[in-house]
């Protein structure tokens, strides 16, 4: 096909003009900067076309394909769709390299005129959402996952383009929405770093920022969770990048090109350190199962990735006809035979998926009634909703520990809300009485389960008896100091089911005294999107 490559000089147009010339097609590099062009194409063999896309689209006429890989798309001014309505018009098809949720997500709105004219119109032809999504359904195939997690992790001596930089620095410190637990949360642009493991048993860490998987994937999965992580691989710039997250979020600094040149300088200063060798993870999570496909290219031969959807779809012998985000646009068979010419792995693997407290409880969890399992197999994050009552120690000792702890001021009747969050070692449990939060964190240890409030963690001896979970606690330490038995709170509470709904019945007593701490107790039901629990949506309906 005769192809028309918009920065095609660029570090992934370039990528994909190599393999489009290597596949037989007739590739023109295209952009502003004339010279560039020119010496791509000398070396490809190919044409070379001086294109500016605000003044130059009649230049389109004689090609059948036009790929966008120039960016970045988030800064295409109030006319984002100027070149592919000009595709369109032109009876071209166009396809581009789009790491902009709203823009990737918005090419849908030329559908009608893409189908009138019969032409292929798709945004975001690259690692994602094309490759990511095309992993997620080989691994799924017809269910349906809870958590959806790709994160994408180039080595050090990988070219670094200035639209991908701009792109990734205009998020860094500044809210993003992530799709959690069934509803849209914000979260800070680079923040939340986690580590992925590729293969050969290669370990690189990823920090959350925003890509079109996270808009388009809750809706076509039906996943309740997507997250999505980039890393670097150097330590120092992954967390200088952290540090200009943090001062962004107190200072709107924005970032210009003379910002985005600073970084770039930096980067490359860093060039020679590290190594090429870079990857991609995708995992998903169903039931007690996870499932991953991991990538790891070598040495130069990661810049290609974000090129291969291109690749494997143009060689399709017909194009699909609309336009549309590139959602399982192209499988993942069509995908890793696309790199079988480059220096990458590729590889499938499989791990249980057990929530923090079958894992603990074991064979006992099973004993449970359903009303009390469903609220502790959690996967990533889970919100419950209900109404308690509080009572709380009326003696000074009471009253300090209970302020020391956050524990909720006395009430008869008070909205109650748990959000459990997974996390590396175990859970997160923040619970919400009224305007009162408090949280602990609870984790697998040998010894069964603790529970940690601050500086403070008790070891919790878990025991079901007569249907219900008991949460005695047996030790405790300050820090790694234990707590002697006379400074050891009394635990007495349970999770119960009376009449199908999940209930709670936490007394505490203060160490010394033994006297009343705080007394909770009530219930809880899933809350929905809207934060309603279903209990209250069927009291309004």
């Amino acid at each position: 096909m005769k192809v028309l490559i918009l920065g095609g000089y660029g570090v992934f147009g370039a990528r994909l003009a190599r393999l489009l010339v290597r596949d037989g097609h007739q590739v023109t590099v295209a952009g502003r900067d004339a010279a560039k062009a020119q010496r791509l194409a000398g070396e490809l063999g190919c044409a070379a076309l001086p294109m500016d896309r605000q003044r130059d689209l009649h230049l389109l006429a004689g090609h059948q394909v036009v790929v966008d890989a120039a960016g970045p798309f988030h800064a295409y001014g109030d006319d984002p769709y100027h070149l592919p309505r000009a595709a369109i018009a032109a009876g071209l098809h166009y396809l581009d390299l789009a790491d902009n949720a709203a823009f990737c997500a918005g090419i849908a709105a030329l559908d009608g005129e893409a189908r009138a004219a019969g032409v292929c119109v798709l945004s975001g032809l690259s690692s994602v959402p094309a490759l990511s999504s095309a992993a997620v359904r080989a691994l799924v195939g017809d269910e349906m996952p809870q958590l959806i997690e790709t994160a994408i992790l180039p080595g050090n001596r990988s070219p670094r383009g200035i639209s991908v930089m701009t792109s990734i620095l205009t998020q860094i410190g500044r809210p993003i929405q992530v799709w959690r637990g069934g509803r849209w949360a914000e979260t800070t642009g680079w923040s939340e770093p986690r580590c992925y493991l590729l293969p050969g048993g290669l370990i690189r860490q990823g920090w959350q920022i925003e890509v079109p998987d996270q808009l388009l994937f809750p809706a076509h999965f039906g996943a309740a969770s997507v997250q999505f992580r980039a890393g670097l691989e150097l330590a120092v710039m992954r967390y200088g990048l952290a540090a200009f997250a943090a001062l962004r979020r107190w200072l709107p600094i924005p970032v210009t090109p003379f910002v985005v040149r600073g970084f770039k300088l930096a980067a490359d200063l860093l060039a020679p350190f590290g190594s090429g060798r870079g990857g991609m993870s995708v995992m998903v999570t169903l039931g007690q199962e996870r499932r991953f496909w991991r990538l790891l290219a070598e040495e130069e031969d990661g810049p290609f990735i974000p090129a291969i959807a291109t690749r494997a779809l143009l060689r399709r012998a017909v194009l699909p006809v609309g336009a549309r985000p590139a959602l399982e646009a192209i499988t993942l068979a069509e995908a890793e035979a696309a790199m079988s010419d480059l220096r990458v792995r590729t590889e499938r693997a499989s791990e249980p998926a057990m929530a923090l407290f079958p894992r603990v409880l074991g064979a006992d969890f099973d004993a449970l009634p359903e009303g009390i399992r469903a609220t502790h197999r959690t996967v990533d994050i889970c919100h419950w909703r209900g109404r308690s009552s509080v009572q709380r120690g009326g003696s000074r000792w009471s009253r300090f520990l209970a302020r020391l702890f956050g524990f909720p001021p006395e009430c008869a009747d008070i909205e109650v809300e748990v959000t459990k969050t997974v996390t590396a070692k175990g859970e997160t449990w923040q619970r919400r009485f009224g305007t009162r939060l408090f949280r602990s964190r609870l984790a697998a240890s040998a010894q069964g389960m603790t529970e940690s409030f601050g500086p403070f963690t008790f070891r919790l001896g878990l025991n079901v008896e007569a249907g219900a979970l008991h949460y005695p606690v047996v030790s405790g330490r300050l820090g790694p100091l234990p707590l002697p038995g006379w400074l050891m709170p009394v635990s007495i509470a349970c999770e119960h089911v009376i009449d199908d709904r999940f209930c709670f019945d936490v007394k505490i007593l203060a160490p010394a005294t033994k006297g009343l701490l705080v007394h909770y107790r009530g219930w809880l039901a899933e809350a929905g999107p809207d934060g309603m629990a279903e209990a209250e949506r069927a009291e309004l309906s």
